[in-house]
């Protein structure tokens, strides 16, 4: 029985929550590895769409869902995620590791005024404090679980409370004042509701792949937001890639058996960077508007543009990926030509590979193919979109297995299982 890592090839917004729930009916457990609730996995359900933020999407096949050491953890949200899922009828087996780090309120105000101080050289953060708490993780002055539920998170507490006040008056200038009492009570509020949900997570899931039951592992964000393989310095604060789950879940890289890739038929990404493939024209408004690119936790509208397949190589390379799912597909009906990028002019050379640190001097070099009106007829797909993935397939070397053809459960292709 495999351990599956599902991780997005892009920028995000990949559609890996559906992917993720899709996979999971034959998954004993799924856990989230990393990031915060500035990722967004929109699940349809029936007329029901579910937003997370932090609960695993595998949540709605009443598997046993788990939130790893890597993850920043708001606990506001995370209780009032499980509050709407319970009040839906959803089941919510949940295994929170003590060993992941809280976002307190000090954060999002410190995320925020760090950004206003960057003036044009901003990178669109979401504000949620997502960076600043794993900056506290690093320089180990962080708030875990562990510290909320046990009530040993005083000290520290008003220690970075007095730090975060020094830095808001003195460096960013802002004049806003934290109050350390009402932080602590919100800390004592939360730490008798988390208690029932906090557990071994690394021990859980390494029993559960010695006893071989199927394990999914739910990343956030995508590779191109990396914070070491992405574009920097316009990337998120955490390891979304493959090997960000064996840190994040604590397990031992020989336990993991396939690396599943989500791929968007084209390509997205949210907020500032290089971005090659980028339309600012009809085709690009197409993209967004039939596509309902905008963001699941921000609602920022989405950049769009053509699928580049030198990310997909440079995310397959950087992940291990084993296989692809396509999602999306639908969104390119009506359009009567398509272009797929599969090489960049860079610098007066052409290349396949791809430049990460100079990615905004790449121009995309393109194949044409031709469009459809209608994607499915039937159950079987149009021949115009057959040729699109099997050229996918060609270019990157990998098989598309999966392939969403709108936005609910029914609407999947499945080729090919990762169990």
């Amino acid at each position: 029985m495999p351990a599956v890592i599902v991780v997005g090839t892009q920028w995000g917004d990949e559609g890996k929550g559906k992917i993720v729930d899709y996979c999971s009916k034959h998954a004993d457990f799924v856990i989230r590895y990393q990031g915060g609730t500035n990722a967004g996995h929109t699940i349809v359900l029936g007329e029901k769409v579910f937003k997370l933020r932090l609960v695993p999407s595998g949540v709605f096949y009443g598997n046993r869902v788990l939130i790893g050491s890597g993850v920043v953890i708001d606990p506001e949200v995370l209780l009032k995620e499980i509050d709407d899922l319970t009040s839906n009828g959803v089941d919510v087996s949940l295994v929170v590791s003590g060993k992941a780090h809280v976002i307190l309120p000090y954060h999002p105000i410190l995320d925020g005024s760090w950004e206003k101080t960057r003036g044009k050289g901003e990178i669109d953060t979401t504000k949620r404090g997502i960076g600043p708490t794993y900056t506290d993780k690093i320089a180990r002055r962080g708030i875990r679980v562990f510290d909320l539920v046990n009530k040993t998170y005083e000290e520290r507490v008003r220690w970075n409370v007095r730090l975060a006040n020094r830095i808001l008056q003195y460096v960013l200038q802002v004049g806003h004042k934290l109050d350390v009492k009402e932080i602590l009570q919100q800390c004592s509020n939360w730490s008798d509701r988390l208690l029932g949900y906090v557990g071994n997570v690394s021990e859980v899931i390494n029993s559960a792949l010695q006893e071989k039951q199927n394990v999914l592992f739910e990343g956030a964000q995508a590779t191109f937001l990396d914070i070491d393989h992405g574009t920097y310095p316009y990337v998120t604060s955490s390891n979304p890639i493959a090997g960000g789950a064996c840190v994040g879940a604590g397990v031992g890289p020989t336990r993991i058996d396939k690396v599943l890739g989500v791929c968007k038929a084209y390509t997205t990404r949210v907020g500032k960077g290089p971005f090659p493939t980028e339309l600012d024209d009809d085709v690009g408004f197409h993209l967004r508007e039939t596509g309902r690119e905008f963001g699941t936790v921000t609602g920022r509208p989405r950049r769009c543009g053509w699928l580049d397949l030198n990310m997909i190589r440079y995310a397959s390379m950087i992940n291990g990926l084993t296989s692809l799912a396509l999602t999306k597909l639908d969104v390119l009906n009506g359009l009567e030509h398509l272009k797929i990028c599969v090489g960049y002019r860079w610098r007066g050379l052409d290349t396949t590979s791809l430049p990460i640190h100079d990615m905004g001097s790449c121009e995309p070099i393109y194949i044409e193919l031709e469009g459809w009106e209608t994607l499915l007829h039937g159950d079987k797909l149009c021949s115009e979109a057959k040729a699109y993935i099997a050229k996918i397939e060609e270019e990157t070397g990998l098989s598309v297995d999966y392939i969403s053809t709108g936005p609910k459960r029914v609407d999947t292709i499945c080729r090919r299982s990762v169990w």
